[in-house]
């Protein structure tokens, strides 16, 4: 489990073991104690490749047939914070909504890869909140502004590599305040990891840090100012953000 941290003015990767991070690259007399440093988003993608409507119970959910292809759509690296960051309420909004997603980061650049390859180009895996202006989405017609608002890309805490997780049928929740909105597991994907990556890649490359957010599952909600936010990932972690 890696993830990226500050300590003072110092930015740097490290790896997480018993509470204590140890610095890609050092040893553990260089170790600090996590309660000691400010966690950053684990990656600074130049894009998000978003997919949406990719669960089975979201599509039921929603009466909406499942989609034969993708449905893709990008958010901004600007709208990425970390766990323990604030969302910001926009002013122009009155209903903005948590979606619970499990997010792949890719870790080599890549075009073109097959589904059967998509494991080389894989850094890992982390938990993302696609917090979406619901009412300027209706609006619009479109989903660009909805989506795109500074904050409404919350990334963390950690990244989990490929050999340390069975991603295929992991549970996923979302809580507000506490109390639990969304439960699902991976394993409702409509289209898994390897079929996104080798879409994804046959139109656009991607970076190393660029980040693919799978869709969220059913129970999709309303955010409130001086709400926290959860979303949790059976074998990576929690990602909390307090919404002002």
């Amino acid at each position: 489990m890696i993830g990226r941290f500050r300590s003072g003015d110092n930015i740097f990767y490290g790896e997480i073991e018993g509470g204590r991070v140890y610095p890609t690259g050092g040893t553990s007399a260089g170790a600090f104690e996590l309660s000691e440093l400010r966690v950053l988003p684990p990656s600074f993608p130049t894009k998000i490749v978003c997919v949406g409507l990719n669960y089975k119970d979201h599509a039921a959910e929603l009466s909406m047939q499942t989609p034969e292809v993708p449905i893709l759509f990008l958010k901004p690296p600007s709208a990425v914070i970390g766990h323990g960051d604030k969302i910001i309420y926009p002013d122009s909004s009155s209903r903005v909504d948590y979606e619970a997603e499990l997010a792949v980061v890719i870790g080599k650049r890549c075009k073109n890869i097959s589904a059967e390859r998509a494991d080389d180009v894989i850094a890992g895996y982390t938990c993302f909140n696609d917090v979406t202006a619901r009412d300027l989405q209706r609006k619009d017609g479109q989903w660009t502004r909805a989506k795109s608002f500074d904050t409404f890309a919350a990334l963390g805490p950690y990244i989990v590599s490929t050999e340390e997780i069975d991603i295929s049928d992991a549970k996923i929740a979302c809580r507000v305040n506490g109390e639990t909105k969304q439960s699902s597991s991976t394993s409702n994907l409509i289209f898994d990891i390897p079929y996104l990556i080798e879409f994804i890649t046959e139109i656009m490359t991607l970076e190393v840090g660029d980040v693919i957010a799978t869709g969220t599952p059913s129970g999709v909600g309303e955010l409130h100012r001086g709400d926290t936010v959860e979303v949790e990932i059976q074998g990576i972690g929690t990602l909390r953000n307090e919404v002002i």
